[in-house]
């Protein structure tokens, strides 16, 4: 039944499925992190650019902003990433693309992990001399995570969905290798099977164990 799967590296595109994955969520929550503190601090400029940036990215289809990368990034302005080779290259810039998407997400559930916090804390915080720095890092953030594990999650699990996109600059992960399958085998539903039951064994695992998390870590108020 399974005879159509021979011949395909499913496991390695996969495998590049999870390292878009892995590599774009961490550079989505440190950017992220970044442009919630930019929303939520004390400089009119910095707080109109977090605003501006999670508005228009937010609005733009992923597409637009994998192609943006290549087409405009790469070919019109010879960004290469560090590399000469095209499939690392593309690869960087698909991430670079992830990151600049996903960190919209990331810090507009942040910033409702911020708004959960008591104002009375930060002001106590204040009171004691810390500046905003500080009582960002020590009292604020250390909760707000703790607040929207879940939400956060459901930001990753749509990362590893949307990972699918990059196959539209030639990236070799699932979704182009199913692509190209469909394309040379007559086996329509069984590839989408075998493809979907792959992205379920990868989303499905994160949302239970984070699940888990979300209740473990969960602030009693």
């Amino acid at each position: 039944m399974f005879d159509f799967l021979e011949g395909y590296n499913l496991w390695e595109a996969f495998w590049t499925t999870v390292q878009l994955t892995v590599l774009s969520a961490v550079g989505s929550l440190i950017w992220g992190t970044l442009l919630a503190a930019m929303r939520v601090g004390p400089v009119p400029l910095m707080r109109g650019f977090g605003t501006a940036y999670v508005n228009v990215v937010r609005n733009i289809p992923l597409t637009v902003i994998i192609l943006f990368t290549s087409l405009g990034l790469n070919q019109t302005f010879g960004v290469e990433l560090g590399s000469n080779v095209t499939d690392t290259t593309n690869f960087r810039l698909a991430v670079l693309g992830l990151i600049a998407y996903t960190s919209a997400f990331v810090c507009e559930a942040l910033r409702s992990g911020i708004n959960t916090v008591p104002v009375g804390q930060a002001e106590a915080a204040r009171a004691l001399g810390l500046n905003f720095t500080q009582v960002l890092t020590l009292v604020v953030l250390p909760q707000a995570f703790r607040s929207v594990v879940g939400p956060l999650a459901n930001v990753l699990i749509a990362l590893t969905k949307n990972t699918t996109v990059a196959a539209a600059i030639g990236v070799a992960e699932a979704a182009l290798l199913m692509k190209e399958m469909i394309e040379n085998e007559a086996q329509l539903v069984l590839i989408s099977a075998v493809f979907a039951f792959g992205f379920v064994c990868l989303t499905l695992p994160t949302g239970l164990i984070l699940g888990w998390v979300s209740k473990k870590v969960a602030v009693k108020r």
